[in-house]
């Protein structure tokens, strides 16, 4: 997991990335973000990428941001982390899930392009191969969701067909494993404040991955 972390963490493939999460103030992370949690871990949550202010200021996935607190309370609730807030790689925080993301870098305007899909899904396809004890995926988003899919027929599993929405749920099977996609809409602010996701909507899925880890 160290070669792996260090790896990660020195990337310069995507020049636009780099170029932008360089453009950020002195004391900012200002490099790819690695995952925050531990790679055992049953349930697995996935992003889109860091956010400029969040995570590529922090330098750990989901912290320092209200997308990363929306994210937290839920697993809270779920009883899924120790506290209902994220705010800094010191903060004790302490999750039972693997939180990564589909993109590592922040992208300008948080839409990264197809070419920086497919590069960070090197790092995806590993982190997928490591996590030998997964069996439920959430993707937080239409990118997430789209991008693991990919992976996982890439690695040889098979998926059922199903377009992504709020609430869906899949079956991932091979390799003599059979696994779940959920699918959730991010927990960022714009959701939230609009009403298009409740807070609550957010903790059904992650109530819905825990349960389904503990099956069997």
């Amino acid at each position: 997991m160290m070669d792996f972390l260090s790896r990660l963490t020195s990337c310069t493939l995507c020049p636009r990335l780099v170029q932008y999460r360089q453009s950020f103030p002195e004391g900012y992370w200002r490099k790819p973000v690695p995952p925050n949690g531990d790679i055992s871990s049953k349930i697995v949550v996935v992003g889109l990428a860091p956010a400029g202010h969040g995570g590529n200021r922090t330098g750990r996935m989901f912290t320092g941001d209200r997308s990363a607190n929306n994210l937290m309370w839920a697993l809270h609730k779920a009883g899924l982390a120790n506290k209902a807030t994220s705010v800094s790689r010191d903060d004790g925080l302490v999750v039972e899930v693997y939180i990564t993301s589909a993109v590592k870098c922040a992208p300008p305007q948080n839409k990264p392009t197809r070419e920086e899909i497919v590069n960070c899904s090197t790092f995806l396809a590993e982190e997928i191969t490591m996590m030998t004890k997964a069996r439920v995926y959430i993707a937080l988003g239409k990118i997430a969701w789209d991008t693991l899919v990919e992976n996982f027929s890439s690695l040889g599993f098979e998926v059922e067909r199903e377009r992504f929405h709020h609430g869906a749920e899949v079956k991932v099977k091979g390799k003599g494993k059979e696994m779940w996609l959920l699918g959730s809409y991010h927990p960022s602010p714009r959701n939230v404040n609009t009403g298009r996701m409740t807070l609550d909507m957010l903790y059904n899925v992650v109530e819905r991955a825990r349960k389904l880890a503990e099956m069997r």
